[in-house]
C-alpha cells in the first residue's frame, strides 16, 4: 500500500503567464495552493518555460496579444499540444473579437471571462481538470500493459473509465458511454467472475481524486465539486462505502500514483487472467479462452 507524503506547497504546479498588471494581482489570488503563476512579459519567454518543463498550463491575456505576438500564441500550441493553452478576457475593447478569432486559429481552444467573479471558478476548474487527466494517461498506459492483449472491447471499457470517469457519476452514464446496456454490462462482468463494473468506476474516480487532493490549497469540498459529487458529504460517504475511512484519512494517505497502484492491485493484477480474456462489448459471448490454455480430455 502506498502512503502519501504530507503535500510540499514547493510541488505546486506551475504555470507561466502573459498578462497585464492587474490579472497577475487577480491570478495570483485565485490561484492560491491550487498554481504558482510565473510571470512573463513576452511569449518567447512563456515558450522558454514550456522547453525547460517549468510550466504546466500558459494563460495569455486578450489585452496583451498584439498583432506580432500571433505567431507565437501559435508555436506554443504547436508544439506543446498536451499543456492548456488559454485565453483571458478581463475587459473589453475595440480589438477584442478580432483578438479571439486569431486565437481560435492559432489552435487555443479554452477562453475564460473572468468580469465576472464565478469566471475565477472556471479557471480553476480549467487548470485543475488538466491535472486530472494527467493521471489519467499514467493510468491508461499501466493498465493497458497490465492487459496486454486483450480483446478491444476490455481495453475500451478501461478507456472509458479513466477518459469519461471523472465525470461520469453512475454506471447507467458510463454504459451509455461504450454503447452497452446498463443491466449487459453487470451481467457479463458477473459471469466472468470479475468484480462489478460499478466498483470499477468507483475506484477510478477515487484515483482522480487523489491527484487532485496532491494540491495542499483544494479543500475536500472543492474536489467533491470538481469530480461532480452532490456534495462534500455525498464524497464522505463514498469514501466510506468503498475505502471504509473518512475523506481527511484518504488525503493523507494515498496521492494519485498509490491511489492508482491500489486500484490495480484490487480490480487489475489478482484478475488480470480473466480480464485479458473478457470481451464486455461482445455480442453473445464475454470471455475468450486464453491462448495459452490446455484441455485436459
Amino acid at each position: 500500500m502506498h502512503f502519501a507524503s504530507t503535500p510540499d506547497p514547493a510541488l505546486v504546479p506551475r504555470i507561466t503567464t502573459v498578462l497585464t498588471p492587474d490579472e497577475r494581482l487577480r491570478v495570483d489570488a485565485a490561484g492560491q495552493g491550487i498554481y504558482r503563476a510565473w510571470h512573463r512579459e513576452t511569449l518567447n519567454d512563456a515558450l522558454r518555460d514550456l522547453r525547460d518543463h517549468r510550466a504546466a498550463a500558459v494563460i495569455v491575456s486578450i489585452a496583451r496579444c498584439e498583432p506580432g505576438d500571433l505567431p507565437g500564441v501559435a508555436r506554443v500550441v504547436r508544439e506543446f499540444p498536451r499543456v492548456p493553452a488559454v485565453a483571458l478576457l478581463s475587459n473589453l475593447s475595440p480589438q477584442t473579437a478580432q483578438a479571439v478569432l486569431v486565437l481560435g486559429r492559432c489552435g487555443v481552444r479554452t477562453l475564460v471571462d473572468v468580469r465576472e467573479p464565478r469566471g475565477w471558478q472556471q479557471l480553476r476548474s480549467v487548470l485543475l481538470h488538466d491535472q486530472a487527466t494527467e493521471i489519467h494517461r499514467v493510468a491508461l498506459a499501466r493498465v493497458a500493459e497490465d492487459l496486454g492483449d486483450a480483446p478491444e472491447g476490455c481495453h475500451r471499457f478501461f478507456r472509458a473509465l479513466f477518459e469519461e470517469g471523472a465525470g461520469t457519476r453512475t454506471i447507467q452514464e458510463l454504459a451509455s458511454s461504450i454503447g452497452v446496456i446498463p443491466s449487459t454490462l453487470m451481467s457479463r462482468f458477473i459471469r466472468a467472475a470479475l468484480p462489478a463494473p460499478k466498483h470499477y468506476l468507483s475506484m477510478a474516480r477515487l484515483v482522480c481524486a487523489a491527484r487532485l487532493f496532491e494540491n495542499p490549497g483544494l479543500s475536500i469540498t472543492l474536489v467533491a465539486n470538481e469530480l461532480d459529487y452532490s456534495s462534500p458529504q455525498a464524497f464522505g460517504r463514498h469514501l466510506r462505502s468503498v475505502l471504509r475511512m473518512t475523506a481527511l484519512e484518504f488525503r493523507d494517505r494515498y496521492d494519485g500514483e498509490g491511489m492508482l497502484q491500489y486500484f490495480r492491485d484490487e480490480l487489475v493484477l489478482p484478475h488480470v487472467v480473466r480480464l485479458r480474456a473478457f470481451d464486455p462489448l461482445r455480442v453473445g459471448t464475454t470471455t475468450r479462452r486464453p491462448r495459452h490454455a490446455t484441455y485436459d480430455g
